[in-house]
């Protein structure tokens, strides 16, 4: 397919994409801007598209992934980690622990493990604990992703160590 084909198809499918614009953002203008930056994403990588490929559904697939990292981005945008925050209790339920001093106890043990961990294997450990993935650590930290994930596998190795006669009840 030549350049002026894609175009031609590419106009063809718009009001399909604005449809499926609108199911991913659930907003108008969201979807107007999803729907853009899809059309600019498909006419800069025409080269890549293969004839024997579905066209739509490479459309498709382009808006969706798109969606999906835009979505993630933001999300990264609205996380900040307020350095005065105990990083280790954030996502404990106190529900599951209010009035029992057994699990009290066992959560102060695993966090003062997880404290006397040097900086350079707790820091990586710590974000990944509250759901970053290896490859955000290290681009947030400024760090290689071999290194990132070395690091967090130490930091295991150690807690292990340090809980091995440790009973979870």
């Amino acid at each position: 397919m030549n350049r002026i084909q894609i175009q031609q198809k590419l106009l063809g499918l718009q009001n399909h994409m604005m449809n499926f614009a609108i199911k991913l953002t659930a907003n108008r203008d969201d979807a107007l801007d999803l729907l853009q930056d899809t059309m600019l994403k498909v006419l800069d990588n025409q080269e890549k598209f293969v004839d024997n490929v579905n066209f739509t559904g490479w459309v498709m697939t382009i808006m969706r992934n798109l969606f999906i990292n835009n979505y993630h981005k933001i999300v990264r945008i609205q996380t900040r980690i307020d350095q005065d925050t105990d990083l280790y209790n954030l996502n404990i339920v106190n529900d599951n622990i209010s009035g029992s001093p057994d699990k009290i106890y066992q959560i102060q043990e695993i966090t003062k493990a997880i404290t006397e961990l040097n900086d350079e294997v707790k820091i990586p450990f710590s974000l990944f604990l509250n759901g970053y993935k290896y490859n955000e650590i290290a681009e947030k930290l400024n760090i290689p992703l071999g290194t990132i994930k070395s690091r967090i596998f130490f930091a295991r190795k150690q807690l292990q160590e340090k809980l091995k006669d440790f009973q979870y009840t």
